[in-house]
This record gives structure tokens, sequence and C-alpha cells, in this order.
């Protein structure tokens, strides 16, 4: 983008947030921003600013430090307008190496200043600042710069029961409705609308979008107000309509959830489930209540899961279908009543699975899909190939050894480029 289009930035509220700043903003613009990544600002340097009244007499310059201190601000915007950035947040600079001032800068010039963040963490953050005056670098530096996440923000509108915890830059928006036995960790963002009740746990860093139903009742008639809980763990999505209840006595007394899941539009999630981490749920996904969800697992849009089944870890459940029965690890079940259609050696692939590995489970899937054997006797030869010794293969036969419900076996009633590879 060209310097002389300028993004729309509300800058005085943004620089409000920085500590210690010097009394004068030193950006009039913002020119380019790649949000979370670069930011390029300008500053106009005009012979009526205040600190060129003694710096120096006949022979103003801008002093180095406030250099700096213009970089700083540039640094201190791209901070807080990452989209993860807590609404309270504020920066402060912690340390400068590497400064270098390359030529002066005089009334008339007009200071391009270049902030691109390196490594960022939750309260500490890196950044290379330059500026530059035409086409010349003028000063340089790498900027460490420290994040205070600041208070909860709660929307006036919102209600929220004094017993309630919320943590430190969490934000709550308008017109959500908090229970008093609610725990929301730190930097959550509760959007409008939001109803979060019950003995409701929620981890750090999780998004909840407008309108969603976390921790009420469960919908069992078997239910009379017992004191059963909802735990949830960190960085995890809620996306609009999402529905979470929580557990039931007679189920364990605990609904769970792991850390780092997608719950897109509509999706529910029964009492006693258990869902591990990295799970994605499509939009409209459904759980009955006691169903297992094991790591990196998909359930595509619209798909239901039987109360008392288990999706095992890195399958696949396609859109749109029924299980009734254990979806096996590794595998993509797609149908109503679902069907299996062999290794999900793409899923895999992008997940980091070696060659190796991939080549193992294909065989022994070969041998639960392709053989004529019984499930029984086709675990069994599993066990038996010395050439499938891999702790994913071992799991494999572990799940469909203690399936109660039974594992999803039957294949497609014809053959399709999905079936298992004969390679």
């Amino acid at each position: 983008m060209n310097d002389r289009f300028s993004v729309a930035i509300d800058l005085p509220a943004l620089l409000d947030r920085v500590f210690y700043r010097y009394p004068s903003f030193l950006i009039d613009t913002v020119a380019e921003h790649d949000p979370g990544v670069r930011l390029v600002a300008v500053k106009n340097v005009t012979v009526n600013e205040e600190f060129f009244q003694g710096h120096f007499p006949g022979s103003p310059l801008m002093p180095g430090v406030l250099m700096i201190e213009a970089l700083t601000q540039v640094a201190a915007v791209l901070l807080l307008e990452r989209s993860d950035a807590p609404g309270t947040a504020r920066v402060w600079l912690r340390g400068v190496d590497n400064a270098k001032f390359r030529r002066q800068v005089v009334p008339g010039d007009r200071l391009r200043l270049e902030v691109a963040l390196g490594r960022t963490r939750s309260r500490l953050a890196r950044a290379r600042a330059i500026a530059h005056v035409d086409e010349q670098m003028v000063a340089e530096a790498d900027l460490l710069l420290a994040i205070d996440p600041g208070a909860a923000y709660i929307d006036p509108t919102a209600h929220v029961h004094p017993s309630a915890r919320v943590g430190a830059a969490a934000t709550i928006g308008p017109h959500c409705q908090i229970g008093p036995e609610v725990a929301i960790g730190a930097r959550c963002q509760i959007g409008a609308s939001v109803v979060i009740d019950g003995w409701t746990e929620i981890g750090d860093d999780t998004r909840i979008y407008p309108m969603a139903s976390i921790g009420l009742a469960p919908q069992d008639l078997k239910y009379k107000g017992e004191r059963t809980r909802l735990t949830i763990g960190r960085g995890n999505t809620f996306r609009e309509f999402v529905t979470i209840n929580r557990g039931t006595l007679g189920g364990g007394g605990q609904t769970t959830i792991g850390d780092h899941n997608l719950f897109m539009a509509y999706v529910h999630v029964a009492h006693d489930c258990h869902i591990g981490h990295h799970t994605i749920f499509g939009n409209g996904a459904t759980l009955g209540g006691h169903v297992d969800v094991e790591d990196f697992a998909t359930v595509s849009a619209y798909s239901g899961v039987h109360q008392f089944c288990r999706v095992g870890r890195h399958a696949y459940v396609g859109g749109y279908s029924v299980i009734t029965k254990d979806a096996l690890p590794f595998g993509k079940s797609v149908g109503n009543r679902a069907r299996m259609y062999g290794l999900n050696t793409i899923g895999l692939a992008r997940r980091g699975f070696t060659a190796d590995t991939i080549s193992q489970l294909k065989r022994a899937y070969r041998y639960l899909l392709q053989s004529k054997l019984n499930t029984s006797r086709a675990l069994v030869q599993i066990e038996r190939d010395a050439s499938l010794a891999s702790p994913e293969v071992r799991y494999l036969v572990d799940f469909i050894r203690t399936s109660q419900r039974g594992v999803i076996l039957r294949r497609p009633s014809r053959r399709t480029e999905e079936l298992v590879a004969d390679e």
C-alpha cells in the first residue's frame, strides 16, 4: 500500500494505553498495517514541535530518544491492534538494543516509521524498528516491549453475578448472563448475549461468540439440579449458538473439554461428554450424552454421534453422518449409518505423521477391512505381524478391543476412490 493511503486505526485511544508515553503523540497517521505482523506509520516533523525549543537554539534537531519513543508508539499500536490483544491491555518499553542513529532529523522531514514484530509471548514482545526520511534510514533499533493484560472489562449491560470469577484482561460483552458459580480465565473474550451458568470453569484465552449457551443444565429428565460440572480448557473457540451442557450424577458428574478445540456454529455437546485437544466440530455437529471424542478428531457439519459412542484419535467423521458405533481412530467414517472409508491418509500427512507410520496403519486397516478374517482374527494377525509395531497401531488395536458398542467396520456398498489403496 502506498503511504498516501492511511489505515483507519483509532490512534489516540490506543496510544493512551502506552505507559510512560511522551506527552505528545508522535504518530500522525498509519500508512500500512499487516495485523500482528507489521505496521508503517508517518510523523510529519514541524518546526513548532515542543521538543525543538532548546534542542538546539538556532539548529533544531529531533532528539534520538524521541525517535525511539516514536518507534515505540508504533510498536504499541501494532501490539494492541492484534485480534487476540485484550481490550484492556497496556504496553511499555522494557529495553532497547542495537540502537543506531544515522542522520539528523530536522523540521520539515517526514519520518516513515516501520515496525515488524518478532517473537511474542503473552507478556513480552520483540520488535525490529526502522525510521526513514525519504529513502534514507535515519534510525534503527531492536525494541523489547512489556504487555500488561490489564483488568477485566465487563460491558455495563452485562449481568455478572458478584460471586463469579473473571480473570485478568477478560472481556464480557453486552447483555451477557454469568452465573454465581462460573470461573472465567484470563484473556477470555465473551461475545454479546452469551449465557454461562452452573458450576462451570473456562480456561484462559477462550473465545465465545454471541448467543452461545455454556454450562446450563443437562437435557436429562433424571437431572434434579444436582451440583455437576463443566470444565473447559485453554484456547478454545465456541462460535455462535453453540450449546454445551454440564454433567449428570449418573454419568460421572462432569462434562470436560480439553485445549485448543474449535466448535463451529450451532454445535451441541450433551451431558457427560469428554472431548480431548485440537478437535474440530463443523456447523451443527451434535454429540449425544456420554460421548468421548479423542485428540485431533474431526466431526463434520450436521453429523450426529449417538450416546455412549467414542470417536478415536485423528478420526474423521464426514458431513451429515450418523455414528451409532465407535468411529475408528485414523479412519474416515461417513454416511447414515456411517461406513468405513479407510485410512484418513491426507489428514495424517498434514498432521506430520511419518510415511512409515502411515504405511503401518494402512496395512493394519487392510487386515480389518479387506481380508476375509473376522474382527477378532484380524486383530490377532495385526498383533502377530512384526512389521506393525508402531504405537499408533497398538493404540488402534486397543481401541477396538475396549469398545463397548462395537466399532464401525462396515465398508461402503461399492468401491470408491476413498477406499484404502491396495499398496
